[in-house]
C-alpha cells in the first residue's frame, strides 16, 4: 500500500528563539498560507514545548489554508529551518519528533542559518552569516557539501551577536566609569537607557535580576550609533563584530573550496538591518581579500521564503516556482507591515 497523498507540496517553518514563521506553499510557488507565531526553539523551550509552539503553528497554517491539521500528511516536504539545530545531537532529538507527527511524508531538517542563505541567494550554494541574538554560519558548496559551526556562544570560541555585543557594552561603560578603560559615551547612553544613574547600577541591576539579562539585545544600536559619532571604545566593538563576521565567513568559504568561485555571502539577523556602510566595507573587504569574487548580500526576504525555496528545490521545481514564492511571500504578508529593503 503507498504513503497518503499530501494535499500540497511544501510545509516550510523558519523557527527562532523570538518569532517562527510557517508556509504553505504550492508546487508552482503559490503560497497558499502564511502565519507567523512564537519561538519554536527546543533550547529555549524544551523539546515538548516546542513539539506544542510548531503543533499550534501548523494548525494556524492550515487554517489561514483552509485545511484540517488532523488530516495528515498535509504537505509532500516539510522544510524546518530552526534555531537551535547547532549539533548532528539537535538534530537526533528534533527528527524524530517532527517526523513522527506526520505533518509531511519527507522532512528536511536544517539550523535557521540555512533558510537566511537561501533567502538571500538565487542559487543552490553560498554563504550565509547570522547576526541576530548570537551568531551563526553556514555554507553549502556547489556539490552540496555543507560547512556548518557549532555556534554555542562563547563554549565554542564564538565572539559576537547582540547579546555579547550588548555585554560588552556595559562592560566598556563601567571600565571608563570606574578607571579601568578609556573614556567613551557608552558610560553616558547606557545608564540613559536603562533610566539609571551610573553604569554601576545598571551593573547591580542586571546581577539582581532587577533588569532582564536579555535586554542588552537593546544596546548594539547604541553602540553603533556612538561608533559612527567617533567613540573609539564603541567603534572597537563594531570592528570586532565584523571580523568575526569576516572569520566564520572565510573558515566556510576555505572549508568548501569556495576561495576561487564567486560565492554570494548573505548577511542576515538584526545586526545588519541598519545603515553603516562603514561596517559593511569591513566586511566585504575581509571577505575578498579570501575570495575576490564574492558578492556580499544583506537579506531583504524573510527567511522562510529559505525554507521554501529549500522545498523547491527538492522538487526540482522551475525558476518561475521561485519567482513566483518571492513575490507573494513578503514580511507584509506575514505581519502586516512592510519592511524597508536594506541597500546593499
Amino acid at each position: 500500500m503507498g504513503r497518503p497523498v499530501a494535499k500540497i507540496a511544501i510545509l516550510a517553518v523558519d523557527g527562532g528563539n523570538s518569532k517562527t514563521d510557517a508556509a504553505l506553499v504550492a508546487a508552482d510557488g503559490e503560497v497558499l498560507a502564511a502565519v507567523r507565531g512564537p519561538g519554536a526553539s527546543h533550547q529555549r523551550l524544551g523539546v515538548a514545548g516546542a513539539m506544542e509552539a510548531l503543533e499550534a503553528l501548523v494548525a494556524a497554517a492550515c487554517g489561514a489554508g483552509g485545511l484540517d491539521p488532523d488530516e495528515r500528511p498535509i504537505a509532500q516536504v516539510g522544510v524546518w529551518c530552526l534555531a537551535g539545530l547547532d549539533l548532528p545531537a539537535d538534530d537526533a532529538i528534533m527528527e524524530p519528533e517532527i517526523a513522527g507527527r506526520g505533518w509531511s511524508r519527507d522532512t528536511v531538517l536544517r539550523n535557521d542559518t540555512f533558510a537566511v542563505l537561501r533567502a538571500g541567494t538565487e542559487r543552490t550554494w553560498g554563504v550565509g552569516v547570522v547576526v541576530g541574538a548570537g551568531m551563526n554560519c553556514a555554507g553549502v558548496a556547489p556539490g552540496g557539501a555543507q560547512a556548518r559551526f557549532p555556534a554555542l556562544g562563547p563554549l565554542s570560541g564564538d565572539w559576537g551577536g547582540g547579546h555579547l555585543l550588548g555585554v560588552a557594552a556595559v562592560g566598556a561603560a563601567l571600565r571608563a566609569e570606574d578607571g579601568r578603560g578609556p573614556a567613551t559615551s557608552l558610560q553616558r547612553l547606557v545608564p540613559e537607557h536603562f533610566g539609571l544613574p551610573s553604569v554601576l547600577a545598571v551593573v547591580e541591576a542586571i546581577y539582581l535580576q532587577r533588569i532582564d539579562e536579555d535586554r542588552v539585545l537593546e544596546l548594539p544600536p547604541l553602540v553603533f550609533a556612538a561608533a559612527a559619532a567617533g567613540d573609539r571604545a564603541a567603534a572597537e566593538l563594531v570592528g570586532r563584530q565584523a571580523d568575526e563576521v569576516v572569520i566564520m565567513a572565510t573558515a566556510a568559504i576555505r572549508r568548501l573550496g569556495l576561495a576561487d568561485r564567486d560565492p554570494d555571502v548573505v548577511l542576515g539577523g538584526g545586526i545588519f538591518r541598519g545603515e553603516d556602510p562603514a561596517f559593511l566595507e569591513r566586511i566585504r573587504a575581509g571577505i575578498t581579500a579570501v575570495a575576490p569574487a564574492a558578492r556580499l548580500r544583506r537579506l531583504a526576504a524573510p527567511p522562510v521564503v529559505g525554507a521554501a525555496l529549500l522545498g523547491l528545490d527538492q522538487l526540482g521545481a522551475p525558476p518561475e516556482a521561485a519567482a513566483r514564492l518571492r513575490a507573494s511571500l513578503t514580511h507584509q504578508r506575514l505581519t502586516g507591515v512592510p519592511e524597508e529593503v536594506p541597500r546593499g
